[in-house]
């Protein structure tokens, strides 16, 4: 899953801001399309710059207009916060290509940032297997590194190593930080290309993965994501972890919700430790994103629309309708 971030800036004239020379055709484009559109023009960017347009209704009250920054706008997460940020008036302006965690925090530091909304993983939290199995997960937990380690689990290794960095570096610079804890992520792409968690889906539905696990996992609609970024960003309180979840699920659950709303593809329909007891779901805690003000998608919407996404894109094939049998 790649990261985003979400930056804040003061308050600035919007004439402050130019794009170089060679972009001026592209901020054309820009300008002659509608915010929306604006959000899918430059999805590939690494960072996308957004800046309160000047007919939203916050702007006609006389609050000052505030920049913000989206790094990893191109990825399934990041073109969703773009979306949002877009949808609540804020308009497009220049995307620059930064590396590393450390290097963005300093650099939203020295560019005058005072607030980072990080993104994290599941992968940061879950992977514990001293965690009791009837404990609740939530934003105190974090995985075993030694255990992700040991069990080669380097994405694991990563993003914990990155939510500790983006920590202490805001610390070190005086950043205001909230961090958003995705799970497996679904729902509708904007992109054109299949990420991970769209084709993990795909797999399942046109029966390509012989076998489903007997696993657990946590899932979340993109969508809700975006919005839990904004959330977190716009409200000036918002500090520390927040677990985005939306439901856990074995993973027999998640092929059968699959297989009742599209019972025209070949589902993947045996697990693979077919006779064993099934994996117990664990109790979670999204509170503090409730207390925010998100209200978590249900995942046979954001699977329902995952797929039609799919469809549309040409990733899957259109089911053949059934002709009606004849009666002379």
């Amino acid at each position: 899953m790649r990261s985003c971030r979400v930056y804040k800036y003061g308050p600035r004239p919007h004439t402050a801001f130019s794009l170089p020379q060679s972009s001026a055709d592209k901020k054309q484009q820009i300008d002659n399309t509608s915010s929306i559109e604006r959000s899918e023009f430059r999805l590939h960017s690494e960072w996308h710059w957004v800046t309160m347009s000047a007919n939203n209704n916050n702007i006609k009250n006389g609050e000052k207009q505030q920049l913000v920054c989206v790094t990893g706008a191109g990825g399934f997460i990041g073109s969703w916060v773009v979306k949002e940020l877009l949808l609540r008036g804020y308009r497009d302006l220049v995307p620059v290509a930064v590396e590393g965690t450390r290097n963005v925090m300093n650099a939203a530091a020295d560019m005058g940032v005072r607030r980072v909304v990080f993104t994290s993983s599941y992968g940061a939290v879950h992977m514990n297997p001293n965690r009791s199995p009837d404990a609740v997960l939530d934003e105190t937990c974090w995985s075993d590194y030694e255990f992700c380690k040991q069990t080669d689990n380097l994405y694991c290794c990563a993003k914990m190593m990155a939510e500790i960095t983006a920590t202490e570096e805001a610390a070190r610079r005086g950043l205001e930080l909230a961090v958003v804890v995705p799970s497996m992520t679904m729902g509708p792409m904007l992109q054109q290309t299949l990420n991970f968690s769209s084709n993990h889906v795909a797999r399942y539905l046109m029966g390509t993965k012989k076998t489903f696990p007997n696993a657990v996992a946590a899932y979340v609609d993109v969508r809700d994501v975006a919005r839990a970024h904004v959330l977190a960003y716009k409200r000036p309180d918002a500090r520390g972890r927040y677990l985005c979840i939306g439901t856990v699920l074995h993973r027999a659950q998640l092929v059968q919700i699959v297989k009742d709303l599209f019972p025209q593809y070949p589902v993947t329909a045996k697990c693979e430790d077919d006779g064993k007891p099934m994996a117990k779901v664990y109790k979670f805690s999204n509170q503090r994103l409730k207390d925010l003000g998100l209200e978590f998608t249900p995942l046979r919407k954001s699977l329902y629309e995952a797929v039609i996404c799919m469809q549309h894109k040409g990733h899957l094939p259109l089911p053949v309708p059934v002709p009606k049998r004849a009666y002379l």
